[in-house]
């Protein structure tokens, strides 16, 4: 019992920083539940080494339901849900919650097929991307949206992907700190989904994670404030890293 608690505790100790980490799965807006067929890691520290070898799904551990597959169908509007800890919120008023607001930068989606979403290994797969939402005209950025949304990002599966078994890497690039070199922050989490559908992609442009990113792309190694110190960007547009999104 005592070991148990000691467990706990230091579990939670993990999870106390202003950082953020994905914990839920929706579709059509029916939240699957907490931890709920989605690969949880193990701190809500963020990654900031491009060539980590956790980069695809974090340092993840296992909870009674993370086997769980979720099913979702071509056309489907599929959300991940971030939170400070485990649970949302660290407690009541938390400013940290879903993430600190500072912690501007895109929100992404990734796939990968695999044989099987509750037991394939992250890395060696080849991802393409299905989502990506960064810095509009207004200066708003993806994660202004999400915090918005109360830790929800959402995106519709595309028509086109074939049926079948993925990993859904969701993922946050916090760009506060990314003027130098080794500073972006990395935030991600992978649900394990099966589609159906008459599709027949399984992606056009792929990459691997780690090498995906380098520390030097301009969506990573790049100063987001502009004259007045306002994170809204410096006058240029915003690149988001990695490959295009999937068009069917």
């Amino acid at each position: 019992m005592k070991a148990i608690a000691v467990t706990v505790l230091s579990f939670l100790t993990a999870f106390s920083s202003a950082h953020a980490v994905a914990q839920r799965v929706r579709v059509n807006g029916q939240d699957k539940g907490q931890l709920v067929g989605i690969r949880v890691p193990n701190s809500n520290n963020p990654i900031q080494n491009v060539n980590d070898q956790n980069i695809a799904c974090n340092s993840g551990y296992r909870t009674p339901v993370s086997n769980v597959v979720i099913d979702v169908k071509a056309g489907d509007r599929v959300g991940v849900q971030w939170g400070h800890v485990i649970g949302g919120a660290q407690f009541a008023n938390d400013p940290d919650h879903p993430i600190a607001k500072s912690h501007k930068g895109p929100t992404i989606f990734y796939m990968a097929k695999v044989d099987n979403a509750a037991t394939a290994q992250p890395n060696g797969l080849r991802w393409f991307k299905v989502f990506e939402d960064g810095l509009d005209g207004s200066g708003q950025w993806g994660v202004d949206r999400m915090i918005q949304n109360g830790g929800w990002v959402d995106f519709t599966m595309p028509s086109c992907v074939a049926p079948g078994n993925y990993l859904l890497r969701a993922e946050i690039i916090a760009l506060h700190s990314a003027s130098k070199q080794g500073q972006a922050q990395f935030y991600m989490g992978c649900a394990q989904i099966n589609v159906s559908g008459s599709g027949s992609s399984t992606g056009g442009q792929t990459v691997s994670f780690p090498g995906a990113y380098s520390a030097n792309d301009p969506g990573i190694l790049v100063s987001i404030y502009n004259a007045q110190g306002q994170p809204t960007g410096n006058g240029q547009p915003y690149k988001i890293p990695g490959p295009a999104v999937l068009r069917c």
